[in-house]
């Protein structure tokens, strides 16, 4: 009968054991997987920093071009504005699902890696 109580304190001791392990395992990987997340995000948004500030300085100078063509400076800044209005409104209306699930399916990739 002992020998059964001793037993059945090791089964449980070895399934608490073995419980906290995953646990530590599934913290673990959810470091990992988080670290890695932000890890690639931070280099990311200082490339897209830098692109975004090249594509501010060549459409101020589009805009400034323009304008002198056109006679006054702020004719190309509407100019621009138009062109850009009309492609953000293109981009929402057909192309916002198929933007919103690479970026999704990329997010995605990224988590699951």
């Amino acid at each position: 009968m002992e020998e059964n109580e001793n037993i059945i304190e090791s089964l449980i001791e070895r399934t608490t054991e073995y419980g906290k392990t995953s646990f530590e395992l599934i913290k673990l990987k959810t470091l990992d997987k988080a670290s890695d997340v932000v890890s690639s995000f931070i280099p990311n948004s200082i490339v897209a920093v830098f692109y975004l500030s090249f594509l501010l300085f060549c459409n101020l100078g589009l805009a400034l071009w323009l304008g002198e063509i056109l006679g006054t400076i702020y004719y190309g800044f509407f100019l621009l504005a138009v062109f850009y209005g009309v492609t953000g409104i293109f981009i929402h209306l057909f192309m916002h699902k198929w933007i919103k699930r690479i970026v999704g399916d990329n997010f995605i990739k990224q988590v699951l890696k």
